[in-house]
């Protein structure tokens, strides 16, 4: 099977439910037959991006805009809120590629991972605790609250990533196409106001 096949298959599954990437890879790759998908050659997350944003602009023009906006709007007001944990925006919103099924993705970096979780307790904000594995194998705290939209008419899932202080350095670089993983709030600013 083809890569770009199994690519465009996942950006379907992407868009159509909000699923993430890798699940999205190993779903298309199953529709296409390989059952073990462990070891077929799945495409790039790149790659699957490329699809996602061809399929939004075939499919999903007249609505994607709006959502990514209001989708945006939920993350800045976050942002705002927990200013003090040096949040950077990540994922689909950030990405731009995001639409109503989507959640949020803020990474917040402290150096006492108890203390995002006493904002919000100051806060009177309902959160669940959850956990990840991290880039360096260890596992690190998500936070997930749920916060109103009245542009989308629901509420958005809001996952907070709580990192080291010190993770930041490096996570702002682009890749080769230019584009950075992660913003901070001046940046999303400029993505809304940009034409």
């Amino acid at each position: 099977m083809h890569t770009d096949e199994i690519a465009a298959g996942a950006a379907r599954w992407v868009v159509e439910e909000g699923m993430e990437y890798g699940p999205a890879k190993r779903r298309a790759a199953r529709e296409l037959g390989l059952s073990d998908t462990r070891h077929a050659a799945l495409p790039s997350n790149d790659a699957v991006e490329d699809e996602v944003r061809t399929y939004l602009s075939l499919f999903c023009a007249d609505t994607q805009p709006a959502e990514l906006a209001a989708l945006r709007t939920v993350a800045a007001l976050w942002m705002e809120r927990l200013a003090a944990f040096r949040p950077h925006l990540t994922g689909a919103v950030w990405r731009g590629t995001a639409t109503r099924r989507n959640n949020v993705h803020l990474e917040l970096y402290c150096d006492d991972s108890k203390a995002a979780e006493l904002a919000l307790i100051d806060r009177g904000v309902p959160y669940e605790v959850g956990a990840m594995q991290g880039v360096r194998g260890r596992m690190i705290d998500v936070l997930t609250v749920t916060s109103p939209s009245p542009e989308l008419g629901e509420p958005v899932t809001v996952h907070l990533t709580v990192l080291d202080h010190d993770d930041l350095r490096g996570g702002l670089k682009a890749d080769p196409g230019g584009r950075t993983q992660r913003g901070d709030l001046p940046a999303l600013r400029r993505l809304r106001d940009a034409p």
